[in-house]
């Protein structure tokens, strides 16, 4: 029998050190494959070793924890490392697999990893509604969305929110519009307009929403209707009446 593959993702290079001794006395037979300190770091670990276990700190700069679990989703178990216990409460009554307070105890570990070995019998779990609640729980006020993750076969790409000139729905999805590609991610508008900036992010159609930092122009058709030129992409925007208000004074 092939030996379990882990990762850990952990910004604090003592703690990681400390994790990494703890799993090797408690869970001598896993086969630690990436010790990794950010998260983009951890997506391309995910990548190169499919682990069977992630060890995830949630709040990482750049590319946060909740980002990576989006990637992880459905792909390997997951067991968050939190100095937060709102996180950890979350995560345990939601399902994920477990979750480690820092600091951690021995006794503690020996739990999550006791549970760990357990899920392992099963498929890991889809954490989409987990993470929904999280970022709702984590977000404060200025703190949005920075990154869309575009899963692309066995590649992640990474899109900055500044990059990004609309979003479009399409169909049950939503398509991520720079100013050269088109990406669709399974993420509703709805689900988007609660996590970007309202100061940037505007919408104007029921299933559109456009970076004002995209906007080149803003006309009036034949009609009279508003639509949206860009700087960046050929094809306008149009600009439904229940959202016209935003450009009354352009």
């Amino acid at each position: 029998m092939s030996r379990p593959t882990a990762v850990i993702a952990e910004d604090e290079p003592l703690l990681r050190g400390e994790l990494k001794e703890a799993l090797a006395q408690l869970w001598p037979e896993v086969d630690i494959k990436a010790e990794v300190e950010n998260g983009t770091q951890a997506i391309c670990a995910l990548e190169t070793h499919q682990p069977d276990v992630l060890f995830l700190d949630i709040q990482m700069p750049g590319v946060t924890g909740l980002d990576v679990a989006r990637v992880a989703s459905g792909r390997c178990h997951v067991v968050f490392v939190t100095a937060y216990d709102q996180y950890a409460v979350a995560a345990f009554d939601q399902g994920a697999v477990d979750y480690v307070m820092k600091p951690f105890t021995p006794a503690r570990l020996a739990v999550a990893i006791a549970r760990i070995r357990e899920r392992m019998k099963g498929s890991p779990a889809n954490l989409e509604a987990l993470l929904r609640s999280l970022g709702e729980r984590s977000r404060r006020p200025g703190q949005f969305l920075r990154w869309i993750s575009i899963g692309e076969g066995k590649t992640v790409r990474l899109i900055t929110i500044e990059e990004i000139c609309y979003f479009q729905a399409e169909n049950k999805y939503t398509m991520v519009v720079t100013g050269s590609t088109r990406s669709l991610i399974n993420k509703t508008i709805k689900e988007l307009l609660d996590e970007l900036d309202p100061e940037v992010f505007f919408q104007i159609h029921r299933g559109t929403i456009v970076n004002v930092n995209a906007i080149a122009a803003i006309h009036r058709d034949l009609r009279g209707r508003q639509e949206i030129r860009l700087k960046l992409r050929e094809e306008t925007l149009p600009v439904s009446a229940s959202f016209a208000h935003w450009f009354k004074q352009m």
